[in-house]
């Protein structure tokens, strides 16, 4: 006989080769699935042991049909008392295509119809619908006018193995994590002492399905071992009775030898109590290690148990979100493509990626690529072995070791970052400058921004931020990122940086000015010093760090003209500014901003420099609101507002349209020979300086305070100096 076993697009060649594996004659790839010359035993040995198909399909009749009439006459020339009990209940699915029947729940209805009829002819009794379980599953396929009517051995879908009861927002069926598993080649790593990671593991499905595999348990035991799949009456049912006495044997002796060889982490920790509770079901307790971590803190020395050294291979298998709902984002892959490279180098990784720019995005090298689907979505796999190709030597005609080489492109942003760092050196040196800019779009072709973070600590640590800049639209992707991963590996060569110690970001404009987005989730801070403030800054988790680099003058200008001040520092984002105010001696400093988590910051780096008390005030309001109803007055005040905001605990703000009415109210609260400092990145913004003249003296002292390191960018900020007008 011949039978049909379904799989999902991209799976077929796998299953051809399980299904010969499992002893069947031929096995030959069809479109979703596989078709076979085999036993109706090889059948059911294939709804026991495969992994990878959906269903199992043993065709009863194939006939014509032009139409309804034909499809119920083909179905009603089948002896269905052969088939079905009197008082067994049936199902039917249907897959149609064509013009003849448009309708697949129509055509299923026609079958049902044409079998009840048939059933109550022939036995008097009609047989009832239950689509969840019944005794006998029937599958209709038309296609081009012809009609073949199975019987569904499988009973319903065989990714289904029994132990899933919680999931995730976007569970991978079992038999496709079984494919990415089998492509890693798990298996033959297993039975070489190998170990199983997943550094995004969700509720667990691939490490589950990878642990029963290593243990040679029957992916169907668990759904069909207490009750035969089907009860249509052609099922041998003590053939099957053989098979799972025999896989139940194999599941035991599997489970005592099963070495605890799997990790599992994620940053979700409901997402690792399901997976435990899935682990626990499946009868994998206490097997696999699950652990609440982010991906980018991934190292190797976690992946060991007491008393066990950590493993020297295995295999890396992942699954990372990619469809609309879990919002698939490239800068994820990358740090993915990154952990893996440091932690698991020599290790082999099977990734089931959204797309190939999302596989291009992990920068990994595959070795193999797959196209497969993960329901409707079409995904890409890779297969890298090892996740960390050694680099070739290269070696000179003497035999000396060369370094690698760059790109044409690649040593020309070299180039200019030194010549930069050149022009910088006797102001760094004499300014005593740790965190500056070295690169700003200085090549048009490369439009970023490189940023220097000099860590203050014993052994000073060197930290890069760079910030892509949005390319026009006409510039391929592909280029951009190519032009990127030159733009990286210059600046590793040249401040000869590890890739941890970069911080990758993308800014693009949007309506009103930036658009700023957390961008990782590391919650690692380094201190770094300022003149004589010392400040923490968050290098990866935002799209801005905490310290606006070209305000360095003007926060220095503050701590100058801070003592004995009070000073007001209102949109005080971390409080640098405040910070260099207290330093630099001031009598009182107040701190006005909506956020709390920035209020939090500027209290942490007030403690860095051993400064608290009652004299340093936080204030979680919306600053303009604040001010028009405050008394107090201040000798020193900076004022350095957003270009625009929204939130739901203030009235919007636009900095154009209310900096008079801002500014009014900042001077009001100058004391005699106060001063207000007042600036904004808005590139478009004009002053309203007849407004303004009725109520203070202002001068525009923008050239003073755009430091060196910015000079290319002169219009990165503007401010002015405004006192109280007589």
């Amino acid at each position: 006989m011949k039978f049909f076993a379904s799989c999902g697009k991209g799976l077929e060649y796998l299953l051809a080769d399980e299904l010969m594996a499992l002893g069947c004659a031929r096995a030959t790839a069809a479109v979703a699935g596989v078709n076979v010359d085999g036993t109706l035993a090889d059948a059911q040995r294939a709804v026991l042991w495969s992994r990878l198909a959906s269903r199992v399909l043993w065709p009863i009749a194939e006939f014509d049909c032009p139409d309804e009439n034909a499809l119920y006459a083909g179905v009603a020339e089948v002896a269905w008392p052969d088939h079905l009990a009197p008082g067994h209940t049936l199902a039917v699915d249907a897959h149609v295509s064509g013009e003849a029947i448009t309708h697949a729940r129509y055509a299923a209805q026609r079958v049902k119809d044409a079998v009840v009829d048939v059933m109550r002819a022939k036995t008097g009794a009609r047989p009832d619908v239950d689509v969840e379980s019944p005794d006998l599953r029937l599958s209709l396929v038309l296609r081009k006018g012809r009609a073949v009517l199975s019987i569904d051995l499988s009973g319903g879908p065989m990714h289904r193995r029994g132990w899933r009861t919680k999931q995730g927002e976007a569970p991978l069926k079992e038999n496709l994590a079984a494919a990415v598993l089998m492509r890693g080649q798990w298996p033959r790593v297993y039975a070489d002492g190998g170990a199983l990671l997943d550094p995004m593991c969700g509720s667990g499905t691939l490490l589950i399905e990878g642990a029963l595999m290593a243990a040679d348990v029957a992916p169907g035991l668990q759904r069909h071992g207490h009750a035969p799949p089907t009860r249509w009456r052609g099922f041998d049912e003590a053939q099957w009775n053989t098979l799972v006495d025999d896989a139940r044997t194999r599941e035991a002796a599997g489970m005592n030898a099963l070495r605890p060889a799997f990790f599992g982490r994620d940053t979700d920790p409901h997402a690792i109590r399901a997976a435990q509770d899935n682990a626990v079901l499946a009868g994998l307790a206490g097997l696999i290690d699950w652990k609440t971590g982010d991906i980018r803190s991934l190292q190797a020395d976690a992946l060991h148990r007491e008393n066990a050294e950590t493993p020297a291979r295995g295999v890396v298998v992942c699954n990372p979100p990619y469809d609309a709902r879990l919002s698939a984002d490239p800068a994820l892959y990358r740090a993915l493509g990154d952990a893996l490279k440091r932690a698991v180098p020599e290790w082999r990784a099977s990734l089931l990626c959204g797309d190939a720019e999302l596989a291009f995005a992990t920068g990994l090298r595959a070795q193999k690529k797959y196209q497969l689907f993960n329901g409707a979505i079409e995904c890409t796999l890779i297969v890298c072995d090892p996740v960390a190709p050694p680099q070739r030597k290269r070696v000179d005609e003497d035999g000396n070791e060369q370094a690698p080489t760059l790109s044409e492109g690649a040593q020309m942003v070299v180039n200019r970052l030194r010549k930069n760092l050149r022009k910088l050196k006797s102001w760094r040196e004499r300014e005593h400058i740790t965190c500056y800019r070295a690169y700003d779009a200085d090549l048009p072709e490369y439009a970023a921004a490189i940023d220097v973070y000099t860590t203050d600590e014993a052994t000073p640590r060197t930290f890069l931020h760079v910030q892509e800049y949005a390319a026009p639209a006409e510039i391929p992707e592909a280029v951009q990122r190519r032009r990127l991963n030159e733009l990286l590996a210059a600046a590793r060569e040249v401040f000869g940086v590890e890739r941890e110690q970069v911080a990758v970001k993308t800014r693009s404009r949007g309506k009103g000015g930036s658009k700023y987005g957390q961008m990782d989730s590391r919650g690692e801070l380094v201190t770094v010093r300022e003149g004589d403030a010392r400040l923490r800054v968050n290098l990866f988790d935002y799209l801005d760090t905490g310290l606006f680099l070209d305000h360095r003058p003007m926060r220095l200008r503050i701590a100058a003209e801070a003592e004995d001040a009070r000073f007001l520092n209102l949109f005080g984002y971390t409080g640098a500014a405040t910070v260099h105010a207290a330093v630099g001696r001031a009598r009182l400093t107040t701190t006005v901003d909506l956020s709390a988590t920035y209020l939090e910051w500027c209290a942490d780096n007030l403690r860095e420099n051993g400064i608290g008390g009652t004299r340093h005030r936080l204030v979680q309001a919306d600053a303009l609101t604040w001010l028009e109803a405050d008394t107090q007055q201040y000798d020193l005040v900076f004022c350095d507002p957003p270009t625009f905001s929204n939130s739901k605990r203030a009235e919007d703000f636009d900095v154009q349209g209310q900096h008079v009415r801002l500014l009014r109210a900042a001077v009001a609260r100058l004391a005699d020979g106060g001063v207000l400092y007042f600036s904004n990145n808005f590139r478009r913004f004009r002053i309203d300086e007849d407004a303004i003249a009725q109520f203070a003296q202002c001068e525009e002292i923008t050239p003073r305070t755009i430091p060196p390191d910015f000079e290319r960018d002169a219009r990165i900020h503007r401010c002015w100096r405004l006192t109280r007008r007589s």
